[in-house]
């Protein structure tokens, strides 16, 4: 009984001691990847034609960070990423109001709904494969985060305001697949980005409210 207590009492310890151990072995390349992703979210939240290119970067610094781990879907997700850092580029650059803020839009409920129940069945269907024809350590977990991360970067691309909420579930998802598996750097930045998405949709919000305002006081032609 004295033993069990003691193992315990010592399991928090160990827990902060193993937390320590794989900060300290964090690569730099995880932590340049993971600084270049967090500076692309706080760019994204102002609306910054430059998020795009941090963002480019770091996901090409964690396309060779997943292949080792053999995260095969964060792979995938990653070369997606690389093709939306462009489109999102061009789509934000084009999609400006004449006073050059990037225009802000919405979602109706249907098409949360249909998005929501196609991107579980995906991971679903995902997770099912990579548990029978590969060796990865979390396919379900590691498929959700994937198709939810695509749904959501095209969002954020197309300028959608819902991104925001969808990314509290994306990265609190992410970010337990990512401590599981030793990434301790990425871990704590998906964890700020929990904090950042929050302010990140009321900052969205407040600026849709004006545009809508804009638009309404513009005087017709």
């Amino acid at each position: 009984m004295e033993e069990a207590v003691l193992n315990t009492a010592l399991a928090p310890a160990s827990m902060w001691q193993t937390v320590v151990e794989q900060f300290l072995a964090t690569s730099p390349w995880e932590a340049a990847a993971s600084l270049l992703g967090l500076a692309y979210l706080l760019l994204a939240v102002r609306r910054n034609l430059l998020c795009w290119l941090c963002a480019f970067v770091s996901t090409s610094i964690y396309i060779a960070l997943f292949v080792k781990a053999s995260l095969y879907m964060q792979v995938v997700l990653n070369v997606f990423y690389l093709v939306m850092a462009v489109y999102g580029f061009i789509d934000w650059k084009r999609g400006r109001t004449e006073s050059g803020d990037v225009r802000i839009e919405s979602w109706s409920v249907n098409q949360h709904v249909t998005v929501a129940v196609l991107v579980i069945i995906a991971s679903a269907l995902n997770g099912w494969a990579l548990s029978r024809w590969t060796d990865s350590p979390a396919p379900f977990l590691d498929s959700f985060v994937t198709w939810g991360s695509i749904v959501t970067t095209w969002m954020v691309a197309r300028r959608i305001i819902e991104n925001w909420l969808y990314w509290i579930v994306v990265d609190a998802a992410a970010a337990w697949l990512y401590f599981s598996q030793g990434l301790l750097a990425t871990t704590i930045l998906f964890i700020i980005y929990l904090g950042i998405v929050v302010r990140g949709y009321f900052v969205w919000r407040r600026e849709q409210v004006l545009q809508t305002k804009s638009a309404i006081a513009a005087p017709s032609i």
